[in-house]
């Protein structure tokens, strides 16, 4: 796998904006497309609300490929900013 955390320059940034900002543009006039109706309430009736617990399978490998992807780790840590992307 080749999906490894790597810097970007400042043109990369800009062309990411831009088409990040291009897909949303294009999401929120389709959006506006959309009719707009007023439904009633809409729900489920199950006999079990909740699903059984089960245990859960883990790939052996998702440890080392996440600690690959970090771009900075410590130990058995990731440091990651809290908030700063906001």
């Amino acid at each position: 796998m080749d999906f490894l955390w790597r810097s970007v320059n400042e043109e990369e940034k800009e062309s990411i904006k831009k088409e990040a900002k291009a897909i949303l543009d294009n999401f929120s006039k389709a959006l506006a497309r959309v009719e707009k109706q007023k439904t009633k309430d809409v729900f489920v009736e199950r006999k079990r609300q909740t699903r059984k617990e089960k245990k859960a399978v883990c790939d052996p490998s998702f440890r080392e490929l996440f600690f690959k992807n970090a771009p900075e780790k410590e130990g058995d840590w990731i440091k990651a900013e809290k908030g700063a992307w906001k």
